[in-house]
């Protein structure tokens, strides 16, 4: 199981406190824009070569879990 901590870093000396791949100054909001314009997970890796495929992919497996739990409400609001 993948935790977040692991993967992303939330600093407000880094992008102003956007979410990063940890270790790194790449958004995480850049994966999914890359995705949502049809762009391979491999090619973002290669515009992004400081994130590695297991962030990438760990990054996708937390959303995919936050997006299909059954609390998705209460972590919405929390968020809002």
């Amino acid at each position: 199981m993948y935790r977040v901590r692991d993967y992303i870093n939330i600093d407000k000396e880094i992008l102003d406190g956007n979410p990063v791949f940890k270790g790194t100054r790449v958004p995480v909001q850049s994966l999914f824009d890359h995705l949502e314009k049809g762009i391979p997970l491999t090619e973002f890796l290669e515009d992004f070569p400081s994130v590695t495929m297991e962030q990438a992919v760990a990054v996708l497996e937390i959303a995919g879990k936050i997006l299909t739990s059954k609390n998705i409400e209460q972590i919405y609001e929390t968020a809002a």
